[in-house]
């Protein structure tokens, strides 16, 4: 029987260096904790974290024996949405606590009938597009909790 590899280190993008295998993973996928992945060579392997993570296009899983796994944030269908008034839009979706990737020109979100109708009232155009999907973190840092301890504020000072 041959031991399943186990990665219990995460390392962020730009905090690790040299070759690694790759692993695609969607935006839901990569929310994990503990769970069977799979390499695009085809290797798989188990991912055992402390805590429930949010896995970033660029991070990099550490098996046991010092390799490397890189994570790739696979393609997904999207909507892509442009308008006049990007802001304002902007707003909708986060009031919606929808994942939106931000961009100078556009912004993506998940393929969301309900939302793109929505948006499209409100004078978006909305198109369908394949790509990776990489919605801001939030403002206290990565995740995609609603935990309330946000760490030393400055109602702390």
């Amino acid at each position: 029987m041959t031991k399943r590899a186990l990665a219990q280190k995460l390392h962020r993008a730009g905090q690790w260096s040299g070759a690694a295998a790759r692993c695609e993973l969607d935006y839901a996928a990569r929310f994990v904790r503990r769970k069977q992945l799979v390499t695009t060579e085809g290797q798989s392997f188990l991912i055992d974290l402390t805590h429930t993570s949010s896995l970033n296009h660029g991070d990099a899983l550490e098996l046991e024996d010092g390799r490397l796994v890189e994570i790739i944030a696979a393609q997904e269908d999207l909507l892509q949405v442009r308008g006049p008034d990007l802001p304002r839009l902007a707003w909708h979706i986060g009031n919606r606590h929808t994942p939106c990737q931000i961009n100078n020109d556009h912004l993506l979100i998940q393929n969301d009938p309900v939302i793109g109708h929505m948006l499209t009232h409100l004078g978006a155009e909305i198109s369908h597009v394949t790509a990776p999907f990489t919605p801001e973190g939030g403002a206290y840092g990565h995740g995609r909790t609603h935990s309330h301890s946000h760490g030393a504020t400055a109602h702390d000072l």
